[in-house]
């Protein structure tokens, strides 16, 4: 069996705020796990976590990840807009046209994400959160698709994207042209194994398919297992967690 997303992390300069104003924007539920550290429960189909981590470095360029989230109309989508705004979320210019139907707001710490405009037909059967949209390849597409043995939905044009059989936001990647790559990626994905399922055969099935190392297998005095670092065919960075 392959592993499952686990969690999407965010590095934080401030995991507490941070977390709170994605709790109250999206209606998830706070926990402190003793494993998992600050994280949202989804209180919707989204099949993962949303983990929160001290930040080691500031962020310093756009992120290479997003949400596009979903309006069922414009009033909604005002709505939402002005929600975001009251709990600490600003206006930001990435290059959008003023045509463009979406709105592009950052976090209290800068992390992008679109509200997007009722109508978009691709986003139409999907939850508040539409999509995550990567900055990425049609190769690292594939990738995903097989290591999640989640089927692609959208292959066309070098764009890709992959949903859950389960539901819940698709991942999408928009092919070229690609944005550099600086410094340490702020939003990442943790996979897990099944609970019976090895860690270092998940490893190992995941750099057949294209991904490399970046990590040792353990990182404790303990020789307890650790997370294993790992990058996919684009570099971007992911762990690949230990079973529990």
């Amino acid at each position: 069996m392959t592993s499952h997303l686990h969690a999407l992390c965010y590095d934080a300069d401030d995991p507490e705020r941070l977390s709170r104003f994605w709790s109250e924007f999206l209606g998830w539920k706070i926990t402190d796990d003793p494993d998992d550290g600050i994280v949202l429960v989804p209180s919707d189909d989204t099949g993962f976590l949303i983990r929160f981590l001290p930040a080691p470095e500031p962020k310093t360029s756009q992120n290479l990840l997003h949400f596009d989230l979903t309006s069922t109309s414009e009033e909604n989508q005002r709505e939402t807009v002005a929600k975001a705004l009251e709990l600490g979320a600003r206006h930001i210019d990435i290059g959008q046209s003023p045509d463009d139907g979406h709105v592009v707001l950052a976090d209290p710490e800068g992390n992008e994400f679109c509200v997007i405009e009722p109508g978009n037909s691709f986003l139409a059967d999907c939850g508040f959160i539409g999509a995550l949209a990567c900055d990425g390849s049609q190769a690292v597409g594939y990738f995903w698709s097989r290591a999640l043995g989640w089927p692609l939905v959208w292959d066309q044009d070098q764009e890709t994207a992959i949903r859950s059989p389960h539901g819940g936001p698709k991942v999408t990647w928009g092919g070229p042209p690609h944005m550099p790559m600086t410094g340490r990626a702020r939003l990442r994905f943790d996979l897990a194994p099944p609970a019976d399922g090895d860690q270092q055969a998940e490893v190992e099935r995941l750099l057949s398919l294209g991904a490399t190392r970046r990590g040792p297998a353990t990182g404790t005095d303990t020789g307890e297992p650790a997370p294993v670092l790992l990058a996919d065919p684009d570099g971007q960075e992911f762990r690949v967690l230990p079973p529990r």
